[in-house]
């Protein structure tokens, strides 16, 4: 029996509603599960250590589930790419790098490994997939997108990216594009360090911004990529930018689906602020949804901070209930996809074996 939960004020129950947190060990803690109960946050995100097997995964998450006990279906997410990003092994499908499907040329490909890799996650408990990757690899001495990318043109990110969206949706998985505006051109890690880059506006828009136009009204989330454009805002960066998220996704592209911060406690952005300070600032620049990947402390004290400035700035209340709006839209597309198949028909089917062999024939 879990202690009885604190009483939470509607303005933190707001606040939470806008976070997505990660946590260690198989597990969900206490902390966690009494969230879950109180309805307190949005949902979750998993980790290779947060997993042991599949059958383990699966039940973590019903478990998680059953605790919410709610008609508003909590986001369990992964950054399931394939090739080094991939959090979930054997038996699942793997994936080559996505330079490689988009070095086939084959978006059909593409597609149906996504739908493959969707049915797989869905059968887990998986709702949502943070991917594809939309950024385009033109610097050889990127040392956190490279091979993650579809390619080192706009055109084939475009292609492979879309089918692969379209594909996580055939298969029951929500996709999420990343890192806007884009972060293909950089020689730093985000992981690491703050990233920077230079180019004008009409580079941009000719390379880095084309993959995020095209996948407005075809994928439901993007995230935005801890990098600081200088021509577009030299202040902070582009998670914490109004220009990047409110004038340029927003206004310029059209976007007007969820947009998820990057972790928050990632060296470009903690090495410079606290979660909670760059949780705030993200929310004000336009996100939707927070990512805290590992720190459950830090978590709680960002839903604090939110209620409190919240409670304080009526303009930051309608920020927030806007935030919490468009999380909530993104949570209710989970009933709209197709629903789970069996665990053992989904990494057993024909078509999962046919696609395997496909993806052999790359190597």
């Amino acid at each position: 029996m879990l202690p009885s939960p604190k009483i939470m004020s509607e303005l933190e129950r707001t606040a939470g509603s806008v976070i997505v947190c990660g946590f260690h060990g198989v597990e969900a803690p206490d902390e966690l599960q009494r969230w879950l109960a109180a309805k307190t946050v949005a949902g979750l995100i998993l980790f290779k250590r947060n997993i042991e097997h599949v059958e383990q995964a699966a039940s973590l998450i019903a478990s998680c589930r059953n605790l919410s006990n709610d008609s508003l279906p909590i986001l369990v997410s992964v950054d399931q790419e394939g090739g080094r990003v991939a959090r979930f092994g054997d038996p699942l499908l793997r994936l080559p790098p996505m330079r490689a499907l988009g070095s086939a040329a084959d978006p059909q490909l593409t597609r149906d490994a996504a739908i493959v890799l969707g049915q797989q996650l869905r059968a887990i408990g998986v709702n949502l997939n943070f991917a594809p990757v939309l950024d385009v690899d033109t610097n050889p001495l990127n040392p956190v997108i490279g091979d993650r990318a579809f390619g080192n043109t706009a055109s084939s990110v475009i292609e492979h990216a879309l089918a692969f969206a379209e594909g996580l949706h055939e298969g029951g998985v929500l996709s999420c594009g990343k890192h806007f505006p884009g972060h293909g051109d950089t020689d730093l890690d985000s992981h690491l360090a703050l990233p920077r880059l230079r180019h004008d506006r009409a580079r941009l828009d000719q390379v880095e911004l084309r993959p995020f136009r095209a996948a407005v009204g075809r994928l439901p989330a993007l995230m935005t990529a801890h990098v600081l454009f200088e021509q577009l805002d030299s202040s902070v960066p582009a998670t914490m930018s109004s220009g990047v998220i409110t004038d340029l996704l927003r206004q310029d592209l059209g976007f007007d689906g969820a947009v998820f911060s990057d972790d928050l406690e990632m060296k470009a952005v903690s090495d410079r602020y606290s979660v909670e300070e760059a949780g705030l600032l993200a929310i004000e620049a336009g996100c939707d949804l927070l990512l805290v990947c590992s720190d459950l402390d830090a978590a709680s004290r960002l839903r604090e901070t939110l209620a409190a400035e919240a409670n304080r700035s009526p303009a930051f209340e309608a920020r927030l209930d806007e935030a919490r709006s468009r999380a909530d839209a993104l949570r209710r597309r989970i009933d709209g996809l197709p629903p789970a198949v069996p665990l053992k028909n989904a990494l057993e089917s024909r078509q999962a074996r046919a696609v395997e062999e496909r993806l052999r024939q790359l190597a």
